[in-house]
């Protein structure tokens, strides 16, 4: 176990190490990563290079004020053109986007010149309250710049069910994020959202839930013990949409994000693919918090995450169709670290 979290810990390492390597980098190529010191707090950080502390929160996703010792924050910074570079390539390099760095320095053009000095403002995540909306690559980057303290052993995988496709009109997340919110509040009796995760059809995926907060509600309903013990090491994923035999056909985009996020959250907390870490909500006995697996006759338990989710939701399905795609992601992330 020890060899494997130190394997994690130091692919993380080289995937941040290169995260701003392209050939646009120079001598004078500062960093824009800003690593969390004893004594650092938002308006200090803000503050040190120019910003404010609700573009800090944008810019790197946070939920909150609260930031810890050794956590990685975007920060802006100054730059002075060489010879070479182009703005397409400063906003690749540091997270940024063209009109962020031409409206930063009041550029009227593209045209840049060398000696310049520019200010690269990174891009801002899109948020509503506690919820972050990413791509499925920003998502990695906010995962992997984010330090947790809870440990997760296993990661839930759910469907809606409602909403389905039908209610997704392709702009809508937040409004989707906020219905089930307060389903999960006013309507269930729970603290918050229990989800963290949520993906969409159109690949997007979002923060809800804080991670260091365990899920609720989802097994165990009768059980509050049991409840507690299940979720206090899991990760739960809500991915839109109702994947029962006939009813929504998953699309590509989706597909693919919710592979990639499962495959991330496994590097991140050291975790193999197998039904121990990565579990269905069918698996499980939605009143007593017994885990059942396929042996639901006289248990209550639903289909979730769907009938035809990833060819089915038994543990037979999920080991053939769903956990080696995990894994194969998985080495081809760790791949691109190299």
């Amino acid at each position: 176990m020890m060899m494997k979290k130190t394997f994690v810990l130091l692919c993380t390492f080289i995937f941040l190490l290169g995260i701003n390597m392209s050939p646009a980098q120079a001598k004078n190529n500062p960093r824009n990563m800003y690593d969390v010191k004893p004594g650092d707090y938002l308006g200090k950080i803000a503050k040190t290079y120019g910003t404010s502390v609700n573009d800090l929160k944008l810019i790197n996703g946070l939920q909150s004020d609260k930031i810890l010792v050794g956590q990685k924050l975007r920060v802006p910074i100054m730059y002075k053109v060489v010879s070479g570079d182009t703005l397409w390539d400063l906003s690749r390099v540091f997270n940024s986007t063209i009109q962020s760095i031409k409206t930063a320095n009041r550029l009227s053009s593209n045209n840049l010149y060398i000696g310049q000095k520019i200010k690269i403002p990174p891009k801002k995540l899109a948020m509503q309250g506690q919820y972050v909306l990413m791509s499925r690559e920003d998502f990695k980057d906010w995962l992997f710049n984010h330090i947790f303290t809870r440990k997760i052993g296993k990661i839930q995988q759910h469907h809606t069910y409602i909403p389905s496709y039908q209610q997704f009109n392709g702009s809508n997340h937040f409004s989707l994020l906020k219905g089930m919110e307060e389903h999960h509040v006013k309507g269930m009796g729970w603290s918050n959202i229990s989800q963290h995760l949520t993906t969409f059809p159109d690949g997007k995926v979002a923060v809800g839930r804080p991670f260091d907060t365990p899920p609720e509600g989802s097994y165990g309903l009768q059980n509050k013990e049991a409840m507690i013990r299940i979720e206090a090491d899991a990760l739960a994923i809500e991915n839109v949409g109702n994947f029962d035999k006939g009813k929504n056909q998953m699309t590509k985009e989706q597909r693919e994000t919710i592979v990639m996020v499962t495959a991330l959250l496994s590097l991140k907390y050291g975790l193999t693919p197998s039904i121990e870490t990565i579990s269905y909500h069918h698996w499980w006995d939605i009143n007593t918090g017994e885990k059942v697996f396929d042996n639901s006759k006289g248990h209550a338990v639903k289909t979730c995450p769907g009938t035809s989710f990833f060819g089915g939701n038994s543990t037979a399905s999920a080991k053939k169709y769903f956990y080696p795609l995990v894994t194969q992601k998985m080495k081809e992330i760790r791949a691109s670290w190299q």
